[in-house]
């Protein structure tokens, strides 16, 4: 038994929340840039995260919901994690993004995972709009910690756990995984892979060659 763990934005799913939900407030290009800065590690990711959700203020709950909507998983994310659930391995989807897309997404496709760890974007006192502020457990991208506090839920070592992501945010949880896998990754985290994917089809593969999944 282990524990694998993915990034979400980039890595499960080809959408990224923050630019959809800017494209509904008309700042997607200002999000765009602030997300691929951070994702290179060019800035700070908690900086950047604080950036995109002020450029969100006053956003209507519609056109939020709407936005979450629009999040899908990529091509044989589904499938994978069904995979993995039915190998009786712990699924767990550690991101920066927030709650309602990644739910939104799974229950789509009809799959489920052992644990998300996310973030929020609070709603005004009426609810009837975003307040351009944003809580949670991985603001600061601690994703080590988090990944680290499943491993001992589980009873598993630090070292037996699989990592998957794609953005400088998930360097911590990827270098400290037992197996870090990089899913096309940013090139300032591309180093601190020990395998590098462009597809989910071949993260299956590199986990039936670790002997976590068993081939067809």
């Amino acid at each position: 038994m282990t524990v694998v763990a993915f990034d979400f934005d980039g890595t499960l799913s080809d959408s990224e929340m923050t630019v959809l939900l800017g494209d509904r407030r008309g700042v997607a290009e200002d999000m765009d840039e602030i997300t691929e800065r951070a994702m290179n590690d060019e800035i700070d990711y908690a900086e950047s995260l604080h950036k995109r959700a002020a450029l969100l203020e006053a956003l209507p709950r519609e056109d939020a919901a709407a936005a979450f909507d629009e999040v899908v998983l990529r091509e044989g994310a589904a499938d994978l994690i069904a995979e993995l659930n039915e190998a009786g391995i712990t699924t767990a989807i550690l991101t920066g993004g927030f709650e309602r897309g990644v739910a939104a997404a799974l229950e789509r496709e009809g799959v489920s995972v052992d644990h998300i760890v996310s973030n929020r974007l609070p709603m005004n006192d009426d609810g009837t709009e975003l307040t351009g502020e944003v809580d949670g457990p991985l603001i600061e991208g601690t994703k080590d910690d988090a990944l680290a506090a499943l491993a001992d839920d589980v009873g598993v070592d630090l070292a037996e756990t699989v990592a998957v992501g794609d953005g400088a945010n998930d360097l911590p949880m990827l270098e400290v995984a037992g197996l870090a896998i990089g899913f096309d990754p940013k090139p300032a985290v591309e180093p601190h892979c020990d395998v590098v994917v462009t597809s989910m089809a071949e993260a299956r593969e590199t986990l039936v060659e670790e002997g976590h999944l068993t081939d067809r």
